[in-house]
């Protein structure tokens, strides 16, 4: 009879754990891995992107819905990013639900296509947002703060790390122009790091398509700067890519925007620091940059 008392106390211990954690939903995958950085196993955290869909046209369901409001936190990029997130938080009733604007505090760039909301590939803003994620969960979990700001501070090193890495290893390259047969998500990647980019696509928008005289003038000017190599980005066919390489003799690199993940590499375990160690070499080779 004690044992079997002891195994019920056990497993109700168990599920009152599991029941205790913050329970988070995301947007993004980048705001999604900071919360499983800073929040460890104090949160259950969910992306509320499926696998492999490409976000600028994403819509959230009625399913969507109702897990925001049962959420204890709901974490978006931006209203420039998500422009749904206003109407959906008018059909909420979570009365304790946390709404967090992830890029609080972040400068924003325009350019052609107008507000550019891509602001998490600076990793300076990167910090930024972890400082937002962590302050919405010590809100939520003030008993639990100190080990949320420990985290964050840990995490907030590895970024600064990274973005050590990137100054340095992008500092003495042949080139500092690059060609994304893509919709452009890093303006303020190359704020950051100095370098230029073309396009055949103009804005943002991933329903737009780039016109021949733009692939044209772009083949013209990847030959004209003896650039070997094109990048294409992820989730999206990379079809203009191709039609470049094929056309001018380049080699094809993925250049990801860590928006979002395909089903293998959720499974994969990746993470936003991961992605952008990829990214770097990619673009070390693209830019022909020095070894050191």
């Amino acid at each position: 009879m004690l044992r079997i008392f002891i195994v019920l106390f056990f497993c109700l211990s168990l599920t009152f754990a599991a029941s205790a954690r913050i329970k988070v939903i995301t947007t993004l995958f980048p705001e999604y891995d900071f919360v499983r950085s800073v929040g460890g196993d104090k949160v259950d955290v969910k992306l509320l992107l499926p696998p492999g869909i490409e976000p600028h046209a994403f819509e959230p369901t009625p399913q969507d819905i109702l897990d925001i409001n049962r959420a204890d936190i709901f974490i978006y990029t931006n209203r420039y990013m998500e422009p749904w997130v206003e109407t959906l938080l008018k059909g909420t009733t979570g009365k304790n639900l946390l709404v967090v604007d992830a890029s609080r505090g972040i400068q924003f760039m325009r350019g052609s296509g107008g507000v550019d909301p891509h602001v998490w590939l600076d990793l300076g803003n990167a910090q930024i947002m972890v400082d937002n994620v962590r302050d919405a969960l010590i809100a939520k979990d003030p008993g639990d703060g100190p080990l949320y700001s420990s985290n964050a501070d840990n995490y907030k090193q590895r970024l600064r790390q990274m973005d050590r890495q990137f100054k340095a290893a992008l500092a003495d390259c042949k080139h500092k122009l690059y060609i994304f047969g893509g919709h452009f998500a890093f303006s303020y990647f190359n704020r950051r790091y100095g370098l230029e980019y073309l396009s055949p696509y103009r804005g943002f928008s991933p329903d737009a398509e780039p016109t021949a005289k733009a692939l044209i003038e772009l083949i013209g000017k990847m030959r004209a700067n003896d650039i070997k190599y094109v990048y294409y980005e992820e989730l999206i066919s990379p079809k203009v890519a191709q039609t470049i390489a094929r056309e001018t003799g380049a080699k094809l690199l993925l250049l990801h925007g860590a928006h979002n993940l395909s089903r293998s590499e959720l499974g994969s375990g990746i993470t936003f620091l991961s992605i952008m160690e990829r990214d770097l070499n990619n673009l070390k080779v693209g830019l022909e940059c020095r070894q050191k």
